[in-house]
């Protein structure tokens, strides 16, 4: 998403900087994270950074989940806050919502509690919404609260434990092909429903939320339908060409059982919405792995 994002920055002409674990820069850090703001005299800041992964992920490291994220949100916010930062867009996954909701509303965030497997990762992430509100209260601060529906696309993470659904399914069907494996193995039931954004389309919706009226109240950003885990995997393997078998493993925790959202909002506040097929998109992340796995 970070290198999306900058992308999209650099083709408006905008002067931005690219922050992360890599080039040294630590936002669990607070010192550290206040001197690069006051160096940077930042207009704006985009919070992109997160430790993240898929259902099992999320399950192995809950308590790594937790204090990284907490962490590097809580920082920025403040960071951005004593250096003048005039907006903040903080965009987060939709397993902020309740476990029991099928069709995800704004205003139904509050309405019950999230699932197990999300739970640590998704808490930090809505703890920024309410940091948002808390400094918009107090201080005047403007942020921007953006849910974004499951990103896919090139750069994804694919790997069977780290990875979102999609990802993961890319990496075993390419590489059952290449190596002709008889079957490929698919985590749950293959029931629950999924909604999925490009990657491309999640940052240009992130970049548009630097210049949208205030708006403290989150925004779903999305296409507002799914595909079941069951169907996806059907699709990536005609698209690959895989002519093995299906295995579900039921073992496996499924999750959420449903996950697509209303868009009606974002619609309204960006006059825009995501202009990406899944039929294309998927094309796009399956030619990436293959040339870079």
């Amino acid at each position: 998403m970070g290198q999306n994002v900058m992308k999209k920055l650099k083709a408006q002409g905008l002067h931005a900087v690219s922050l992360d674990l890599a080039s040294g820069h630590d936002f669990r850090d607070f010192k550290k994270t206040l001197e690069v703001f006051a160096k940077e005299k930042f207009d704006a800041v985009i919070n992109c950074a997160a430790f993240v992964g898929g259902i099992q992920f999320g399950y192995q490291y809950p308590a790594e989940l937790f204090y990284n994220n907490i962490l590097m949100t809580t920082y920025l916010f403040e960071a951005s806050r004593l250096n003048g930062v005039k907006r903040l867009v903080n965009p987060f996954p939709s397993c902020v919502y309740p476990e029991d909701l099928t069709y995800f509303k704004e205003e139904d965030l509050w309405q019950g509690p999230m699932h197990e497997s999300v739970l640590s990762y998704a808490f930090t992430k809505k703890a920024g919404l309410v940091q948002g509100w808390s400094y918009h209260r107090q201080y005047g601060f403007d942020s921007v609260h953006l849910i974004l529906s499951n990103l896919y696309g090139p750069g994804d993470h694919f790997d069977e434990v780290r990875s979102h659904a999609l990802g993961a399914l890319v990496m075993k069907f390419v590489e059952a092909k290449k190596h002709h494996k008889p079957e490929v193995t698919v985590w749950g039931t293959g029931k629950p429903i999924r909604e999925w954004l490009y990657v491309e389309d999640g940052a240009e919706a992130i970049v548009r939320a630097l210049f949208i009226e205030p708006c403290i109240d989150p925004i779903n950003i999305g296409l507002g339908k799914g595909i079941s885990v069951a169907d996806l995997a059907q699709v990536i393997k005609q698209e690959v060409g895989y002519e093995g078998n299906i295995v579900f493993d039921t073992s496996k925790q499924d999750g959420v059982f449903s996950k697509t959202s209303d868009n009606a909002k974002m619609r309204e506040g960006f006059k825009w919405q995501p202009e990406t097929s899944f039929k294309d998109g998927l094309k796009k992340t399956i030619d990436w792995y293959r040339s870079h796995a």
